[in-house]
């Protein structure tokens, strides 16, 4: 079965994408830590990433590395965390979160619940910003 990535991969369920090539997509959580929390996936549906081919594995840092720049440019914060957690959703996802302290990335606490106009918002500063 699909995983849900892989459904909005196919746009059977909407997200809000930040950036697409061949390989990869970026797109909002639509249950941040904060807001501009990006999700960078590879297209390939793979559970775990160390089981992803090396040349996948750099493609996908590379792409999230330009996805990266631009939420540091758009949303205010002192860096953007880079977490891979794995256990969430059966897919390869790698976390981009906007950060002003070390609490902004810890996982336990509760997510926000932004708009969807919330979310086209930040979507849109985002994406103005990519190269």
């Amino acid at each position: 079965m699909a995983s849900i990535f892989t459904k909005i991969i196919n746009r059977e369920i909407p997200a809000q994408i930040i950036a697409e090539d061949d390989r990869y997509i970026a797109f909002l959580d639509i249950m941040p830590l904060v807001r501009g929390h990006v999700l960078v996936v590879p297209k390939q549906e793979v559970n775990y990433i160390f089981d992803l081919e090396d040349e996948v594995l750099a493609g996908l840092h590379v792409f999230a590395k330009k996805v990266a720049k631009a939420i540091d440019q758009a949303v205010k914060c002192t860096r953007v965390g880079v977490a891979v957690i794995g256990l969430e959703v059966p897919h390869v996802h790698v976390h981009l979160v906007p950060l002003r302290t070390m609490d902004d990335i810890n996982f336990t606490r509760p997510k926000l619940k932004l708009s969807d106009e919330e979310l086209k918002e930040v979507g849109d500063q985002i994406r103005a910003k990519l190269a």
